[in-house]
């Protein structure tokens, strides 16, 4: 019985390194991204895709270790980073727990204050969780004249340290509510997830001129594949099930940098709701606008 265990181990991992070089060549584009195409640009998703885990989490850590709140608050985000570890995935419970957990958090606190914090949190926490092989697709944008963003539910706070650490463009993500410069424990519109991803994505496309079709979209979740869906090129990273499946119909490329997973050693590319759409157009306007 041990032998015939072993067998079957043995060919299904040779099933699976077969199935990771098939994803490797599938759709395979020549110079991409392309150098100087001022109408392109690419979209980031970030928990797990650019960042292993939750960034929230890390962000709960350092407001923890900073006497934000209580051990039985960090046992509860220490939990929903457990499960987004080991499936790979985002639990809509877990996630909304944890938004409302850090907007109750971060009530009656000074948005400068969040932001300087914010940086120390980074080089604590996030820096070391960059996965490598998508911080070069991103840099390959970059270095071909491309804007980068990240675009994610995370607290645009924190995205836009991320972004800025990486040295991308800017960042979307979701808007606290805030008075005189004070957060009011509130939101502004709803969380940055989903189609209302998608929608903030084509709102910014909008304002910064760009043809969507040139442009191309990273995510690990398949409640992005509204987002996935929009552009010429998009990429399914460190994908749960649901979006493998859903990328390997469409011959979508696929990029795996998980220890241990089957397409670890796959390299760079050669060379829903109203109030969530609303949201998501908001934060893309609103960003543009402090841009310009």
């Amino acid at each position: 019985m041990a032998g015939e265990a072993s067998a079957e181990a043995a060919r299904k991992s040779a099933q699976a390194a077969q199935e990771s070089a098939a994803d490797a060549d599938k759709g395979a584009e020549a110079d991409f991204p392309v150098h100087g195409d001022e109408q392109a640009a690419a979209f980031f998703d970030l928990d797990n895709t650019v960042m292993q885990g939750a960034s929230i989490f890390h962000f709960g850590r350092g407001l923890y270790k900073r006497k934000f709140f209580e051990t039985r608050d960090l046992a509860r985000f220490a939990w929903q980073q457990a499960w987004f570890r080991l499936a790979g995935s985002e639990d809509p419970e877990h996630m909304q727990d944890a938004r409302d957990s850090a907007l109750s958090i971060v009530k009656g606190h000074r948005v400068s204050e969040l932001r300087s914090i914010g940086e120390e949190i980074y080089d604590e926490y996030m820096a070391e969780r960059i996965w490598p092989g998508t911080r070069a697709l991103a840099q390959a944008h970059l270095d071909a004249g491309q804007r980068v963003w990240l675009v994610t539910a995370a607290p645009v706070e924190i995205a836009q340290v991320i972004a800025r650490r990486l040295g991308l463009t800017g960042a979307l993500g979701t808007v606290a509510e805030s008075i005189g410069g004070v957060y009011t424990g509130k939101l502004v519109g709803e969380p940055l997830h989903g189609p209302a991803k998608a929608e903030a994505v084509r709102a910014l496309a909008i304002a910064e001129s760009l043809d969507l079709s040139r442009c191309a979209a990273y995510s690990d979740s398949h409640n992005d594949i509204p987002m996935l869906s929009l552009v010429g090129h998009p990429y399914a990273i460190n994908p749960d099930s649901k979006l493998r499946k859903h990328a390997r119909n469409l011959e979508w490329r696929l990029r795996d940098y998980r220890t241990g997973r089957k397409a670890a050693k796959v390299g760079i590319p050669a060379a829903a709701g109203v109030g969530a759409v609303a949201g998501g157009t908001a934060a893309a306007i609103a960003l543009h606008r402090r841009r310009r």
